[in-house]
């Protein structure tokens, strides 16, 4: 139900709330703030939720993204191209580039000498896909995963692009996926979050950092209630959730019930959904009082979970303990999990970046999907990892035979996906010799956001939300199709 029907809807009942007697109203009201009737999903298990959705079918009930802030470099990853060694230190030829849109950061370069990856590929799995040595935990799982070797982005630097992936918009403001997905299909479950974001630290301090913000979690034009939580690492997961010094439980509690009953006074004034949104919050505030800590707790996880996850697993703030997070969040219902990676921005240093990149995270993603596998919850559990764009196959800066830099590129990049109703075992898109341009099975971001809709039983067509004026859609207005060549 979109906002300005909302405010009708809730009008009506403040009229009728002041012509009826007191002892109803407070029933009608008590009533409108239980559980069943927030809930408007058919799945009892269910809380929330448009009516209308799921439009069939979906294949996956929940997500896990991880996220590689600043792009990595897909010739590095994902993307072999052997013959780039025949052609170490000369020019990008011009047919290749076609005049394409350079960053400020490489476009007063005198040259663009090739820089042919440093790092060996081998084919794994029956899939036969090359994998770069930096990334042996991901060549064991080939099998497991759909790599897309052709997603590619207007976007060339990290702001419009990240916002773009996430949001569907380069301009923030926008409601982000995970949001939409929050709105659509409401939760799983009553005492932690719907959609929860953790940011890992780098290991290496060479490698570059960009800014990031709460506004790429954001709920945009939805209500607030839509929007990520973070986690921290730590004993504090989230801040201001414990009592304060001298505040018991029961204090709080009676703080809350007051509180909810002048919200309660405030929304047969006003008529105002948000209202009632945020008396659920401060409800959701008080239950994670006891589920985030339980959930953060990892004393419960035998030690064969950190035989398989290693001991970084252990400590808060590594993108291995996010991960484990993420794996212990989905078991309890959590519908989106959002893992920011930064230090992707490889604009020097490449050759001694990229292992301590990939060593972050390539352990840590092949033991989650192992675990999700075990628990039963792969199948329905979808996996995104990838960046906002990828990097050009071109040096930026200097350019040794063991060192060298590489600049943001829009045109083509990859990005691997798993579980939750795609296809393993299965390359997909192929860019030319250079990694520069797309030859085969192009696959824009519009798409990528279709097919991860689809994959939750949503058109993507038809899942809209009234904002000024218009019929907003995470996919915007330009054609997106589904890559159904990636779903089982």
């Amino acid at each position: 139900m979109d906002l300005q029907k909302e405010v009708i809807l809730n009008e009506t009942r403040r009229q009728f709330f002041e012509k009826g007697a007191k002892g109803i109203a407070g029933i009608a009201l008590a009533n409108l703030l239980s559980e069943n009737s927030w809930a408007t999903s058919d799945n009892p298990d269910v809380l929330g939720g448009l009516s209308y959705l799921p439009h069939f079918a979906p294949k996956a009930k929940r997500c896990i993204y991880l996220h590689m802030m600043g792009g990595p470099p897909q010739m590095d990853l994902l993307d072999y191209k052997p013959k780039m060694k025949d052609w170490y230190d000369r020019d990008l030829p011009e047919s290749v580039r076609r005049g394409q849109r350079l960053t400020t950061m490489t476009s007063g370069q005198a040259r663009f000498p090739i820089a042919p990856s440093v790092f060996k590929f081998k084919q794994y799995g029956q899939s036969g896909a090359w994998i770069s040595e930096l990334l042996p935990y991901t060549a064991k799982m080939v099998d497991d995963l759909a790599i897309v070797r052709s997603l590619q982005t207007e976007a060339i630097n990290h702001e419009p692009a990240i916002t773009f992936i996430q949001t569907g918009r380069q301009v923030a403001g926008q409601p982000c996926i995970g949001s939409w997905i929050s709105y659509g299909l409401g939760s799983m479950n009553r005492d932690l979050p719907t959609f929860v974001v953790m940011n890992a630290e780098k290991s290496h301090p060479k490698s570059g950092v960009q800014a990031i913000s709460a506004k790429l979690w954001s709920s945009g034009f939805l209500s607030p209630s839509y929007a990520g939580v973070g986690l921290r690492g730590g004993l504090d997961p989230v801040l201001y959730l414990k009592n304060p010094k001298g505040v018991s439980t029961t204090t709080r509690r009676k703080m809350l019930d007051g509180l909810s009953k002048l919200n309660q006074i405030r929304h047969r004034e006003i008529g105002n959904p948000e209202t009632l949104a945020r008396i659920e919050q401060f409800e959701m505030a008080f239950r994670m009082q006891s589920s985030v800590p339980e959930m953060s707790d990892l004393s419960s996880e035998p030690k064969s979970t950190f035989k398989r996850w290693g001991e970084e697993a252990k400590e808060p703030g590594k993108f291995q303990n996010a991960a484990l997070m993420a794996r212990r969040l989905v078991e309890r219902g959590v519908r989106f999990v959002q893992i920011y990676h930064r230090g992707w921005d490889v604009h020097g240093f490449a050759p001694e970046v990229l292992p301590a990149q990939a060593r972050d995270v390539d352990r840590a993603s092949w033991a989650l999907i192992q675990d999700l596998k075990e628990r039963g919850l792969l199948e329905d559990t979808l996996v995104i990892w990838g960046g906002e764009f990828g990097r050009t196959i071109y040096s930026q800066g200097q350019l040794t035979p063991t060192d060298y830099g590489r600049d943001h590129h829009p045109r083509c990049y990859s990005i691997w996906m798993a579980g939750g109703g795609v296809k393993g075992g299965v390359v997909y898109g192929e860019t030319d010799d250079f990694s520069y341009n797309i030859v085969k099975n192009p696959v824009h971001i519009r798409d990528f956001q279709a097919t991860i809709l689809h994959l939750f039983g949503i058109n993507h067509e038809r899942f809209t939300h009234k904002h000024q004026g218009l019929e907003a859609k995470l996919t915007g207005v330009e054609h997106a199709r589904i890559v159904n060549e990636l779903l089982v």
